[in-house]
């Protein structure tokens, strides 16, 4: 008998559909980091609302320039130990091809590279919200800088390039649980426990300032989301970015619906920082795990997501960490309850054929996703008090006590938010209000 002839598989070929797709999801995630912006900024005091917006616009900056220059290379280049990638030719993004695709796929390392980078800017964003009230922004600008480089572009190689200990274990990431969501919740948990409190915290209402600000963050979230789960199959070819569009849609719902819930039974009400709180919390978790569960899994998952959240945001009052606006409560335990479910409900029929416990597959993935979790969670929490506590001894992470009352816009940029000469009584109506302000935090401080 001859010999069966092997034929060469045929090497992709650039698409220019899944091409233009991936750079419009590249454009909805950088859509997210504004969107951020209004979501944070709306929870804060009106005092405190310009510096919220820059500490989220300020990483589109600085998380641009270093990605360009080295992030990039760090995250997906050639594996060395398990721990870190490099490839000196993308420094500077230097000597790639117009036309050059990423391995495996149909796009080029341009659009690959460009859609990650969004992922990076966001990242260290997301931490500011822990932050609000009292970080210097000159420091927040040098955290944003030494985090991403020694944090994040490490962790995003563990969990999506190749060669990273945690992708090559198996641990299933669809598109940012561990490497986002746990990587700066846990970043935002270790910085608030070196910086303290705030000036008046569990004594002074801190209650949001705009509620429409939020919703708006929040919807501008939701829909940059779709782009930011969607898109990281990198292509439209077999129907798993499809079920994943369906499934944030889904969880995202189940979500606000538990959150909503759970704080009429315990609150009393329906609030609209509930349902916009509840919405983040389930695009969180299904963040993770979409790609591998069903649609009913993604309910499952929204809804446990939703109330697991929901009482966590109190946890803060119970221990004594300033998390402001809820960072840990809804980033690093959406992430983890997100991460660790896929063990339990992941179907078999979506991105691999991975099954969880409730799918007859045991415990095995939930196992390897906990070795995922805990060990980001912990490198994340550690190097970031680390570099929180050498920027504190060095330059001073937070501002002076008097700028915090009196307001940290007004003292880390020169400006306010709202004018208010535009309602009556020019320049002193303006500066009646202000001192009122000021003169009301005082005495609360006094108190």
């Amino acid at each position: 008998m001859a010999p069966a002839i092997t034929l060469a598989a045929e090497a992709p070929k650039l698409s220019a559909a899944n091409t233009g797709f991936m750079l419009i999801c590249s454009a909805l995630v950088m859509l997210m980091t504004p969107g951020l912006a209004f979501f944070y900024g709306g929870m804060v005091r009106v005092k405190s609302t310009l510096n919220m917006l820059m500490m989220s616009f300020i990483s589109l900056g600085i998380v641009t320039i270093l990605w360009v220059l080295y992030g990039f290379s760090m995250a997906f280049g050639t594996d060395s130990g398990s721990l870190i990638g490099w490839n000196s030719d993308w420094l500077g993004l230097s000597n790639i091809g117009l036309t050059q695709l990423w391995d495996g796929y149909t796009i080029p390392i341009f659009v690959f590279m460009v859609f990650q980078l969004m992922f990076a800017i966001i990242t260290p964003a997301l931490i500011s919200g822990a932050l609000a009230d009292r970080v210097k922004f000159s420091a927040w600008a040098l955290f944003i800088t030494l985090w991403a480089t020694v944090v994040y572009f490490p962790v995003a190689h563990w969990v999506w390039g190749a060669g990273g200990w945690a992708f090559e274990l198996g641990v299933i990431d669809f598109a940012g649980g561990t490497a986002v969501h746990i990587n700066a919740g846990a970043a935002a948990l270790g910085v608030i426990l070196v910086i303290g409190k705030r000036v008046g915290f569990k004594r002074d209402p801190m209650r949001p300032h705009s509620l429409p600000l939020v919703m708006l963050g929040a919807g501008l979230l939701w829909f940059g989301w779709f782009g930011f789960n969607a898109g990281s199959w990198l292509g439209n070819d077999d129907g798993v970015g499809a079920l994943m569009f369906v499934n944030t849609q889904v969880a995202t719902a189940a979500a606000m619906l538990a959150w909503l819930i759970y704080e009429k039974i315990r609150h009393g009400a329906f609030t609209t920082l509930g349902a916009a709180s509840g919405a983040v919390a389930g695009l969180v978790a299904i963040t993770p795990s979409g790609g591998a569960v069903s649609p009913l899994g993604a309910i499952a998952v929204g809804a446990i997501a939703g109330v697991l959240c929901a009482m966590a945001v109190g946890l803060k009052y119970k221990f004594g960490y300033d998390d402001s606006l809820d960072v840990v409560g809804v980033h690093l335990v959406g992430g983890v309850v997100g991460s660790l479910l896929i063990g339990f409900f992941a179907s078999g029929k979506g991105q691999s054929e991975v099954e969880g416990l409730f799918y007859g597959g045991g415990l095995t993935q939930f196992w390897k996703q906990c070795a995922g979790v805990f060990a980001v969670l912990a490198y994340s929490l550690i190097v970031s008090a680390i570099l929180a506590f050498i920027l504190d001894k060095t330059m001073g992470m937070r501002v002076s006590e008097d700028e915090e009352i009196t307001g940290i816009d007004q003292a880390e940029h020169a400006e306010t938010a709202y004018d208010f000469s535009g309602a009556g009584g020019g320049a002193a109506k303006t500066a009646a209000v202000a001192a009122a302000v000021g003169g009301a935090e005082s005495k609360k401080v006094d108190a």
